[in-house]
């Protein structure tokens, strides 16, 4: 098959063929890779941005979707032919190692869920059947960006009506925190992005405003529009100790809550108001927005088919693999919110 692989961080990934596909194991389900999404923490991979890698070479990508080929012993939850999400939040089934590829001497490794790749070696627990009906260039959105931008609206910040949100951070997370906090009847809406197109989009998507961070402090603007209080709710997916820092300074005394999805890198410090507890003010960080895979996604599915969730609008360019450092380096640029990487034909 043939793979995106990191080879040395901070270099660009190198797509290689005839990779060999080793023999499955206990737990194991071999998937031919339909398309596959990517995320910011694919950046934190091959920027080193997570410190030392012990893992190079390695595979990468935690959301796609494809067709089940085989699978090893004591699989029970999927069968040849099924269309499955892959994803990296844990689910049901049985937890295993992801692959380990030969090629040309030497070894290629992976994690349990890998996804820029031809063909990949999943276990059992990081898949979930596709509902029948969800176009398939959409379901890379549930391995990662809808279960925790949606997860972290539904799950764990679960807004009351008529409060006010902020979304600092217009990516894939982002944005669908936004359409889920939408579907919450606030009383302001608020995104928060050095990008123009973006928030442009959040308008359409439902923003009762928008603040372009390049342009303005945000936190000043947020208390300008909320007549000096700050908002009930805020959720950070800026990729940045500064988005965090902003999203938990404009929630409001006496309760005002932020989660944050992102993860800078290792090295760097939030650096927080201490007197800001003592007031009331909360924050938290999320772990895939506290989504349970296999009963979530199918949720996420229904509203999608209700109408309730314009999805179409967080995929904003395709890819081919040979295209996969035009996509990390749009990404980088925030020129996109989601890339689609076609992996391999129908």
């Amino acid at each position: 098959m043939k793979a995106a692989v990191l080879f040395k961080t901070g270099e660009p990934l190198k797509v290689i063929e005839g990779i060999e596909m080793p023999p499955l194991t206990k737990g194991q389900v071999q998937v031919k890779i339909l398309y596959s999404g990517l995320c910011h923490s694919q950046l934190m991979e091959v920027q080193g941005g997570r410190g030392e890698d012990k893992y190079l070479p390695h595979l990468l990508g935690h959301e796609g979707v494809g067709i089940v080929e085989k699978f090893g012993e004591g699989i029970t939850k999927v069968e040849v032919g099924d269309k499955v999400v892959i994803g990296w939040i844990k689910g049901n089934g049985l937890d295993a190692p992801g692959g380990k590829y030969p090629h040309n001497g030497y070894t290629i490794n992976s994690g349990s869920a890998t996804t820029l790749c031809e063909r990949t070696i999943v276990a059992e627990n990081r898949l979930v059947k596709l509902p029948s009906g969800f176009p398939d260039k959409l379901a890379i959105l549930l391995g990662c960006a809808l279960p925790t931008g949606l997860g972290i609206v539904f799950n764990e910040l679960q807004p009351k009506p008529e409060k006010s949100i902020a979304i600092f951070g217009l990516g894939g997370i982002g944005m669908s925190a936004l359409l889920a906090a939408k579907l919450s009847n606030p009383t302001k809406l608020i995104a928060v992005d050095v990008s123009d197109d973006k928030l442009a989009l959040a308008r359409k998507l439902g923003a009762t405003h928008v603040i372009n961070a390049d342009l303005t402090d945000p936190v000043s603007e947020i208390y300008n529009i909320t007549n000096n209080t700050g908002v009930d709710y805020s959720l950070e997916a800026g990729g940045t100790v500064q988005t965090i820092e902003q999203a938990f300074e404009s929630v409001k005394d006496g309760g005002g809550q932020c989660v944050f999805a992102s993860h800078p890198s290792n090295e760097l410090k939030v650096t927080l108001e201490p007197h800001a507890f003592h007031r009331g003010k909360s924050i938290r960080g999320s772990w895939g927005g506290g989504s349970k895979p296999d009963t979530d996604i199918p949720k996420f599915v229904e509203l999608y088919n209700s109408g309730k969730l314009n999805l179409e609008s967080l995929i904003s360019k395709k890819y081919t693999l040979e295209d996969i450092n035009s996509a990390v380096d749009d990404l980088q640029s925030h020129r996109i919110i989601r890339a689609l990487i076609e992996c391999s034909s129908c």
